[in-house]
């Protein structure tokens, strides 16, 4: 079995052929990894997105809270004056 398989590596086209398999895997192989890889960074990508705009959201909130009326008295104040 063993001097079969020498005897098939010895021919020239049969080297050859392992040799086109073998770069054949390792283009596929890379190219399953770059995709891979693009995914991931898709994921991060939308996961930077909804933290900038969840960020916004809640900046917008603290804005708003600075500026609420401090007690009902100001509230009526404000209803009756047309700032609310």
């Amino acid at each position: 079995m063993t001097g079969a398989l020498s005897a098939l590596m010895a021919s020239r086209w049969a080297r050859r052929l392992s040799i086109g398999i073998a770069l054949i895997g390792a283009v596929l192989l890379f190219l399953l990894n770059l995709r891979r890889a693009g995914e991931t960074a898709g994921r991060h990508a939308e996961r930077l997105n909804q933290m900038e705009r969840q960020n916004d959201i809640q900046r917008r909130m603290l804005e708003a809270s600075g500026t609420r009326p401090r007690d009902r008295d100001e509230l009526t104040d404000r209803l009756r004056d047309g700032r609310f």
